[in-house]
């Protein structure tokens, strides 16, 4: 009776456990998959740092195709050279941090992980939260195209305090639209992504235009915008 009993309680525990990870599965694309064609209001990010009322404040979408190409090279040259080629993942980055003493963890995250966090997650490096990351980094892929993540990345990430968003940025840094912005400019906002509350892309410290000056030579070595896969 004690084996029947253990062994009904085992199959319990395993209905339950498949019945928990369909229903993570099924939520995940429900809040994934419509992005294909719905642009994000919000972010976790955002709500987290301006309350609901982010969601009127930062509705300045724009299209891809109405962003310079030399924007989205230089968010691939200074943050995931790899993320044409990648699947959500850059093992060989990930393992080089992970092997330094204090690796640049930012270095080891790529676009797509990035997006992930930003969209759902919030703040830390706690080894659960990587693993959610990683998690929704993997029904991004599935569900997106390359061009479509980099569309969502630019129009959601933080350029400067409060500043959220390429057009917002380049109409705040630059004063003109995201279609207009040089390579130069570009790079400057790219250089700025680790730490937008202190750097700024619009009055750059000697260190920004020295980090502008490494992405602007990345791109050239990356072939200019024929390496971006669409």
């Amino acid at each position: 009776m004690a084996v029947k009993k253990k062994r009904k309680i085992s199959r319990i525990l395993l209905k339950s456990l498949l019945i928990a990870v369909c229903c993570a599965v099924l939520g995940s694309l429900l809040i994934t998959l419509p992005l294909r064609w719905v642009d994000p209001p919000a972010t976790a990010f955002i709500l987290r740092e301006q309350g609901l009322s982010a969601t009127r404040l930062h509705r300045t979408w724009v299209s891809l195709d109405r962003v310079a190409p030399g924007m989205a090279l230089a968010v691939v040259a200074s943050e995931d050279q790899k993320f044409p080629l990648h699947s959500g993942f850059d093992l060989a980055s990930l393992e080089k941090a992970l092997t330094e003493k204090r690796g640049r963890m930012r270095g080891a995250s790529t676009i797509t992980q990035q997006l992930a966090k930003n969209l759902y997650l919030w703040p830390g490096r706690s080894l659960f939260r990587k693993g959610v990351e990683a998690w929704f980094t993997l029904f991004l892929e599935a569900c997106l195209t390359k061009k479509r993540i980099m569309e969502i990345y630019l129009n959601v990430v933080e350029f400067g305090p409060g500043t959220y968003g390429v057009k917002r940025a380049a109409k705040y840094h630059f004063d003109k639209g995201p279609e207009r912005l040089s390579p130069r400019e570009s790079a400057l906002l790219a250089a700025v992504l680790p730490n937008p509350k202190v750097m700024n892309a619009g009055k750059p410290s000697d260190y920004v235009n020295r980090r502008a000056d490494q992405i602007l030579k990345a791109m050239r070595d990356l072939g200019g915008t024929a390496y971006l896969p669409w």
